[in-house]
């Protein structure tokens, strides 16, 4: 690891003065008497140096100096430099964002490793800065760092426990690990209110569809990460929850009133400010509400400056969502989106397609005047701020003893085990299947869906829940039957349901045409116990009415499978309730499961 002698060699030029001060904590938009000395950084930093303060860029490869070749081609072709040190020295980045498919998070030691060579890359260059490192951390669905790092249950399972404390505890100890990787921003908590069934792009990375109880959880997460330091960025401003269409692949229009943004979407992201949130993430959608130019939110400045900077009173850094999504790219060309998002209120401008282009396009807009540098200079300081509220200045490296000291430590997995055991829900038991007994139903089957893994987790859905049963003292098999099971694989599934006491079917986003839910009939029809167990959204429960008992964990990480199998196996009772309602497959109008509804077993 670089010593802090080498820290202050590279940087010292730039970055002596910057101390103690403002690193202690405190709502990251807090003007502290210390931003005399950001401004005297920002005064001595050229244009370029400036421009690239701005962005987060992707980049390939495990090492900043010496990746993969595949990894170099690729940054070749899609960024023009070989390596991440090349990347922070032909740009000045003020940010990287790691990605499991950019091969930046292969184990622990090498994440810490990867950023130790970025910040080494970056504060040897003239006027060297340390380097904000990010990922999309949420857990549940979307993670970045898998195992051995601990791996909590998502936003909707975390809702489904409805514990305050969990989240808190969540946030502290992911927020712990990260630090430890030298990863010191995280996108995450997600604070859309999902009120939409239909939801692609959010759906259980939202903690439910009640404001004030996603309010209170954003605002406990925000807490434990921060507290932590590291900084939480609550998204998607101004709400995502209530959307058909995926801005990755559209362009989504929100059609609240005014009236029903203040009381729905804009709740959490209220409670977020008041928690001190360090950064807000826009979304590339449409809210003519709050702004009728048909401009997506990340470049509407009614909506950052005058509602998110003015009436919200947020002065903390705005990151764009993802700059390479079809929802902003959808208007405006790659070249005029950074400096219209600029333009609008954002302070970090987040992967573009082409980094040569949008760089150059922020250039072309100070030296055309269409932006000024005093504007560059806002976002940079509060870019500054919060890299100096971390303790970047001063402690930009991480060590290798740390990351063994704090990461997947047994505390934090048993933890994590502990905050899984009050998630899962169970929506449906007649007859009082479950818990399954060792003694009436040794022999499980377990069949279903296996989407692919979240990071790092062991997969696939079907065999860990196989196994954990197994490990519970059933005989437990597995015959992965998929999301579309042809009418042979059903078949296959039934005739193995002959041999055994029970099934346990994994269900993925079941539809009314689904050939999922003529899997869960036809195994229904054999007369065995039926369990099925949402490995994804709640809703499916309302296309299996035959099921003999329906259990939803929000998830298919191996930590909240294991705690479903513990359910089933009745090691624990189920103890989750649900944060979104469930509406009938016959008639949506009419709510079947309402939101609060759980189940459990007899004391």
């Amino acid at each position: 690891m670089p010593s802090r002698r080498t820290f202050l060699t590279a940087g010292a030029a730039a970055t002596a003065g910057v101390t103690t001060t403002l690193a202690t904590g405190g709502p990251a938009h807090a003007a502290t008497t210390d931003d005399k000395k950001l401004r005297a950084l920002i005064s001595r930093m050229s244009l370029e140096e400036k421009v690239g303060q701005l962005f987060v860029m992707r980049v390939y490869g495990h090492s900043a100096t010496a990746p993969d070749q595949a990894d170099v081609d690729a940054n070749l072709k899609e960024i023009g430099v070989r390596t991440a040190a090349e990347l922070v020295a032909k740009y000045r980045v003020g940010g990287i964002i790691y990605f499991t498919w950019a091969h930046n998070t292969r184990d622990p030691h090498q994440i810490a490793g990867l950023c130790n060579g970025i910040q080494k890359a970056s504060l040897e260059q003239p006027r060297g800065l340390p380097v904000l490192i990010s990922t999309d951390q949420e857990h549940g669905i979307v993670c970045r760092v898998g195992e051995p790092a601990t791996l909590f249950p998502g936003a909707m399972a975390i809702g489904a426990g409805g514990s305050r404390t969990d989240a808190r505890t969540l946030g502290r100890i992911a927020g712990q690990e990260l630090a430890a990787l030298g990863i010191r921003q995280n996108y995450s908590p997600v604070a859309d209110v999902n009120v939409n069934p239909a939801n692609p792009v959010i759906g259980v990375r939202s903690f439910g569809a009640e404001p004030d109880a996603v309010a209170g959880l954003v605002a406990a997460e925000v807490a434990g990460y921060q507290g932590a330091r590291v900084a939480a960025t609550a998204k998607h401003f101004p709400g995502h929850g209530d959307t058909a269409v995926d801005s990755h692949y559209g362009f989504p229009v929100i059609t609240h009133s005014r009236e029903l943004w203040e009381k729905l979407d804009a709740v959490p992201f209220r409670a977020a400010i008041r928690a001190g949130i360090d950064s807000i993430m826009t979304a590339h959608l449409q809210f003519p509400a709050l702004d009728a130019s048909g401009d997506p939110a990340t470049l509407s400045h009614p909506i950052l400056t005058g509602i998110l900077r003015g009436e919200l009173g947020y002065d903390g850094v705005v990151v764009t969502d993802s700059l390479g999504m079809e929802g902003v790219r959808t208007k405006y060309g790659d070249d005029r989106v950074p400096a219209l998002a600029l333009k609008a209120g954002v302070d970090q401008l987040l992967n573009p397609p082409s980094l040569d282009v949008a760089w150059n396009a922020v250039l072309k807009a100070v030296r055309d005047g269409e932006l000024t540098e005093a504007r560059l200079d806002e976002s940079i300081l509060r870019i500054l701020r919060l890299k100096a509220r971390l303790r970047l200045f001063e402690e930009p490296y991480v060590s290798q003893a740390g990351v063994t000291r704090r990461v997947g430590t047994g505390a934090h997995l048993a933890a994590a085990d502990r905050v899984a055991e009050r998630t899962t829900t169970l929506l449906v038991n007649e007859g009082k299947v479950l818990p399954l007994s060792r003694r009436r139903t040794p022999r499980v089957l377990v069949v279903g869906a296996d989407p692919a893994s979240p990071s790092g987790t062991t997969g696939p859905p079907t065999g860990v829940l196989a196994g954990a049963l197994t490990e519970l003292g059933f005989t437990t098999g597995a015959l992965p039957t998929g999301t579309a099971p042809s009418a042979a694989t059903v078949a296959r599934a039934v005739a193995a349901a002959g041999d055994v006491d029970a099934v346990v079917v994994a269900t993925y986003n079941v539809t009314a045409s689904s050939a999922q839910k003529t899997l869960v009939e036809q195994l229904v029809a054999t007369g065995k116990p039926v369990v099925a167990v949402a490995v994804r959204n709640p809703y499916d429960v309302a296309q299996l009415p035959t099921a003999s008992a329906f259990l939803a964990a929000y998830s298919w990480t191996d930590v909240e499978l294991r705690a479903a199998a513990r359910v089933i196996a009745g090691r624990v009772r189920p103890r989750g309730k649900l944060p979104v309602p469930v509406q009938r497959a016959d008639d949506p109008a009419r709510v079947l499961y309402p939101v609060g509804f759980g189940l459990t077993y007899p004391a």
